[in-house]
């Protein structure tokens, strides 16, 4: 379960920068604005011109390089696109010239950015040309990592006849909980030849394969194994395929075999997908397999959850059977929003009471805990406890604010950077070539070298290097990194406003406060315009193709290629567009709206309330964290948005509206 931090800030992670993936392109317009003046503006337009060549039709003939652009910054980058295009095509088990190159290249930039994936598209060209002694003497820990490269070596190992050892890691690298690449086909086929493929590791894998969801997988293993031991992992799978009809079975053989971990992965499936009809079932089968009191409470524990996700009152009560060795923090606080759900404020208290310290110590508990004292009638304590949420600035202390009748301001303090230090760091070859890379378009490729720029700093200098980024307009790094550094308070800094003619523009189409749009840009991209999301989602707004067509039609706007929603105009008019589309599908509920631009409107209409709820809780109880995280942080960051614009304390009133 994701725990949200005190400020619920939005957390950058190597998690989040791979999800927000770039697509490269050469011609993009470039995020540094660059003048007639600037010295190296023809050799950066050769460098275009080159890198394009590389990538697209290396093995054309090539001009000679330019001296200016071999001394470019980024000159190694262009030798590492080459180098990739030529192994590629190399052919031939002795060492090519592709290899000498390589080596030598390795030996000049391989601790570097630029040489990133070059050694891997070597390997793989040594692979390939089965070049195995080459192969090997480059092959170490970091690639070791990659479950191809990692078969290519123990085949290498095998056709080099390196046997020491070679069983063991052969049955290491079969015991994947997924499938294999296709290089590990003939390491696993000598396995079986020598006899060490045996039942039991089959069976390990299976059941790797049935703990990592994988029931295809473990149901193709499952048939090499003999029937008897094959028979409680057939079980195993039907309870994952089809849980329901597995359990009644179950149920209607009370002496039936089954493992118990089976049985449990099954009705955690069956709890998650159908929560009442596991309800029905759960005292059917704790009688017919005669349960203890400890399987009581983990059954119960799995099915409180799923009660609780689907917001059934009769989560509370299954809740009351577990015993305090089963709770986790995700029993302890979907236990707390069982009881905010159902509005029973006494077991909210109490649930809230049983926090261990550290999620007690959150804001988020904080808060509720404040409620619940208000609620039971202890409004002096609750006042003070308001009090002392409000300064940590995010959704809580909104909300907070607003219990107490006060507007909200946000508690700024702002980041003092020294011009020349900033101009220092700047002039180092990491920074000069991050630089670089924005300016050609190479956007994707910058972090990598930010990165290691960075790691070279001390921590004060790492804090003045947002100041750099700053005075780029990289609104992606400064906000990454400040977060990386604790820094979340200089809003002027961390809020900015880059794309004002697109967001007005879209604001007087649609009616959306352009604190909103601001609000999800900066949530959904981070400023990147050209950000697309493992989802496909493109652009400053995340907009998936078929949506954005959608609401084009709608608003009487040409459908958009993929290419136009890069574009900010495009993009935020479009998805501003989206936004009023599900404002008036939920008569004008804001909350409603943010959960279903982010889990999709199905999703959020299921989440609606039977009857009028206050809208912290409906927002505490959405079952996605992700969701739930969402939409307290897009309406943080429009009370920001509209605090800068405004420059005065917001109304926080309207913030605690029934969702209906």
């Amino acid at each position: 379960m994701l725990r949200a931090s005190p400020r619920l800030r939005l957390p950058v992670t190597a998690a989040m920068r791979r999800s927000l993936v770039v697509a490269l392109a050469i011609c993009l317009v470039p995020q540094v604005a660059l003048t007639q003046e600037d010295p190296l503006a023809g050799v950066r337009d050769e460098f275009i011109a080159a890198y394009a060549t590389a990538r697209s039709a290396a093995s054309s003939p090539m001009q000679p390089d330019s001296e200016a652009l071999r001394r470019y910054a980024l000159y190694p980058y262009l030798e590492a696109a080459r180098l990739r295009a030529i192994l590629s095509a190399a052919s031939g088990a002795g060492e090519t010239d592709a290899d000498v190159m390589t080596a030598e290249f390795l030996t000049r930039h391989g601790g570097e950015p630029a040489a990133s994936g070059v050694r891997r598209a070597w390997l793989v060209s040594l692979a390939r040309r089965r070049a195995w002694d080459q192969f090997l003497s480059q092959y170490g820990e970091a690639e070791a990592r990659d479950a191809t490269l990692r078969c290519q070596a123990l085949a290498a190992r095998l056709a080099l006849q390196q046997t020491d050892g070679l069983v063991e890691a052969a049955a290491q690298a079969w015991l994947t909980p997924r499938s294999a690449p296709d290089e590990c086909d003939p390491v696993f086929d000598w396995l079986r030849a020598q006899g060490r493929l045996d039942a039991g590791l089959i069976e390990r894998r299976t059941r790797l394969a049935l703990a990592n969801s994988e029931s295809r997988l473990a149901r193709w293993l499952a048939r090499m194994l003999p029937e008897p031991r094959a028979r409680p992992l057939l079980q195993w799978i039907r309870l994952v395929e089809h849980p329901r009809d597995a359990i009644d079975a179950l149920i209607e053989r009370p002496d039936a075999p089954v493992e118990e971990a089976a049985l449990l992965d099954g009705w955690t499936r069956l709890a998650r997908r159908d929560p009442d009809a596991a309800q029905e079932r759960f005292d059917a089968l704790a009688a017919a397999r005669r349960f203890d009191a400890s399987q009581v409470s983990r059954f119960a524990r799995v099915l409180a959850l799923g009660l609780a996700w689907s917001r059934r009152p009769e989560a509370l009560s299954r809740f009351g059977q577990v015993s305090a060795a089963d709770y986790d923090d995700l029993a302890y606080t979907w236990r707390v929003r069982a009881a905010l759900w159902s509005g029973d404020w006494r077991s909210a208290a109490t649930a809230l009471e049983a926090l261990p310290q550290p999620l007690r110590d959150e804001t988020r508990w904080r808060y509720w805990t404040a409620r619940a004292a208000e609620a039971q009638g202890r409004r002096e304590h609750a006042l003070e406890l308001y009090a002392a949420v409000v300064p940590t600035d995010n959704w809580y202390a909104v909300l907070a604010a607003a219990r107490l009748g006060k507007p909200f301001a946000p508690h700024a303090e702002a980041l003092a950077f020294d011009a020349v230090r900033v101009a220092e760091l700047g002039a180092r070859p990491a920074f000069v070539r991050t630089r670089e890379l924005l300016r050609v378009g190479l956007e994707p490729l910058a972090p990598a070298e930010w990165a290691s720029g960075q790691a070279a700093l001390s921590a004060v200098d790492q804090r003045q290097a947002i100041g750099l980024a700053a005075q780029w307009g990289w609104h992606f790094e400064v906000i990454a990194n400040a977060a990386q550094q604790g820094l979340f308070s200089d809003y002027r800094l961390l809020y900015p406003r880059p794309y004002d003619s697109e967001v007005h523009a879209a604001s007087q189409l649609t009616g959306l406060s352009a604190a909103l749009i601001y609000a999800v840009i900066r949530q959904e991209s981070l400023y990147q315009p050209h950000a697309v999301s493992g989802a496909n989602a493109i652009g400053l707004m995340q907009l998936l193709p078929t949506t954005a067509r959608r609401t084009a039609v709608e608003l009487g706007r040409p459908a958009p290629s993929r290419a136009a929603l890069t574009h900010p105009s495009v993009n935020v008019l479009l998805g501003a567009g989206t936004l009023m589309r599900l404002v008036a599908r939920f008569d004008g509920q804001l909350l409603p709206t943010l959960a279903g631009y982010n889990a999709g409107p199905r999703a959020a209409r299921r989440w609606l309330p039977e009857r009028p709820l206050e809208a912290d809780v409906w927002v505490e109880n959405i079952p996605f964290d992700e969701t739930r995280n969402y939409v307290q942080r897009v309406m943080w960051h429009s009370v920001v948005f509209e605090w800068l614009a405004k420059d005065k304390p917001q109304d926080a009133a309207t913030w605690l509206r029934d969702v209906q």
